[in-house]
């Protein structure tokens, strides 16, 4: 396990994150998963590059839920803010600056979420390596969240497919 978790080290989760969110449909995919199911992205873009470096995170809420507090108190707030001033910055300049710096705010807050989520998986919390050959994400993912529309579905393969292994 420790040499699992020093190719985590090698990979800084911000890093594959921005890195994956880039790829051909994982934005889309991301932002339904989100919208549609309650889907914390940051949680789902850790998944994804846990299960790229072949491990899975053993079912531990009470790690994650120091996370989850930070998403709900402050990213949340500031995603929901942004999107509200989407129209009025279309025709206010003002606005629109404010915006911006809203979209950064929630930017680093999103960066911090997982410098934390890394810290958890290299650290603190246990992590099982996948059997081989590798379950497929969507398994994973979909028990997770409890996926079950054909959208939902979809945008998870669309993950997986996007998702290069080591």
């Amino acid at each position: 396990m420790a040499s699992l978790r020093a190719g985590l080290a090698a990979d800084p989760l911000w890093d594959f994150a921005l890195s994956f969110y880039a790829r051909p449909g994982v934005e889309s995919a991301c932002l339904l998963l989100q919208d549609d199911a309650g889907v914390d992205v940051c949680e789902l873009l850790w998944r994804c590059w846990l299960h790229r470096h072949g491990l899975t995170p053993a079912e531990a809420p009470a790690e994650l839920a120091a996370i989850h507090r930070w998403q709900e108190e402050v990213t949340v707030p500031l995603r929901t803010l942004r999107r509200r001033l989407k129209a009025q910055a279309a025709n206010d300049p003002g606005t629109a600056e404010v915006r911006r710096r809203i979209q950064q705010a929630e930017l680093a807050a999103e960066r911090e979420t997982l410098l934390r989520l890394q810290h958890l998986a290299l650290r603190t919390m246990p992590l099982e390596a996948l059997s081989s050959p590798i379950p497929n994400l969507e398994n994973s993912l979909a028990s997770r969240w409890k996926l079950q529309k054909k959208e939902q579905l979809l945008a998870v393969q669309t993950l997986e497919c996007q998702l290069d292994p080591l």
